[in-house]
């Protein structure tokens, strides 16, 4: 009687992947990965975790401002972790908040940046002619601009065009498509170079010969192969994404003081640094750093994992 075999499941083939091998034996992944993670979660679940919710007025008291970290207010007793800023507000509560702003902008920006550069390149680089002339010479011109700048151009003619009534509800969003039309230039050279070489294999010809629409081969031949330099690059540009809405939020030109995001806070705290209140910056700033650089290293482990010639 034969013994039946039971086939292996899709998270036993994960794991026996060289993909998983890789992750395992590389510390700076598994350490940028968990830091990562941790904060995600915690910017998630922010309501659950802080101890305050810095953005409600009833909860505030204005005699716990400039407490230090884990230091009893010398009028209220009350002890917070990492201090209060001016208004009495927690500063670690205020973290946890900012960062959901933060991951928020700069996740959508570039998932907006993602969408549109491989739109643009794919039609660069399967139809040819006008078509790629034009959208690659938009891509040479603005690569001419440092990306912060064009953002801050983009956001102030949108900006200026907002209803004032309506400013501070629209501004985050007006800086997601701010900072995703400003990044999406990397994401159409990458994918119109792809296209350019997956259009003339066997099975983009053999699609064309079946009587395929160019849109459909484009989708679902052409797209799925040319994903892998793509999911590399939008990690790397997450990182990004977040520091130019940290430094757009640092110039005033970002997050309204309504949503706070970890730029607004250390531009807070750039104000008092100097008359002693180094906590208010000091933990925001950390912050930003260790989420940025733990982003940047996992693109970057992201980058060599799924290279074939480094395996």
């Amino acid at each position: 009687m034969p013994i039946a075999v039971k086939d292996p499941s899709r998270l036993s083939i994960a794991l026996q992947s060289d993909f998983f091998y890789t992750f395992k034996r590389s510390p700076v992944a598994i350490i940028s990965f968990a830091v990562v993670v941790i904060m995600v979660l915690a910017a998630i679940f922010a309501p659950l975790v802080a101890p305050y919710n810095p953005f409600d007025p009833a909860s505030l008291n204005l005699m716990n401002g400039f407490s230090r970290p884990m230091t009893p207010n010398a009028f209220t007793g009350d002890t917070f972790w990492l201090g209060t800023d001016d208004q009495g507000r927690d500063v670690f509560s205020t973290i946890l908040y900012g960062m959901r702003i933060s991951l928020f902008v700069g996740a959508a920006a570039v998932l907006f940046a993602m969408i549109l550069g491989i739109t643009l390149g794919l039609l660069a680089g399967y139809v040819g002619g006008w078509t790629e002339t034009i959208i690659m010479r938009i891509a040479d011109v603005q690569l001419t601009f440092p990306a912060i700048l064009v953002a801050m151009l983009i956001f102030g003619i949108a900006k200026g065009v907002t209803p004032v009534e309506h400013r501070d509800q629209m501004a985050i969003w007006v800086l997601i498509i701010a900072i995703g039309l400003s990044d999406w230039v990397q994401f159409a050279r990458v994918v119109r170079g792809a296209t350019l070489v997956e259009k003339n294999k066997e099975y983009v010809q053999a699609a064309r010969l079946i009587g395929r629409r160019s849109p459909a081969i484009m989708v679902r031949h052409i797209l799925p192969n040319v994903l892998s330099p793509v999911l590399v690059i939008a990690t790397i540009s997450l990182a990004l994404a977040i520091i130019a809405e940290a430094t757009l939020s640092f110039l005033g030109v970002g997050a309204p003081p309504t949503q706070p995001s970890l730029g607004t806070l250390i531009r807070i705290g750039q104000g008092f640094l100097f008359s002693g209140e180094w906590w208010i910056l000091l933990f925001p700033a950390v912050t930003l750093l260790a989420l940025a650089l733990s982003v940047n290293l996992l693109g970057d482990w992201l980058r060599d994992a799924l290279n074939p010639r480094l395996r």
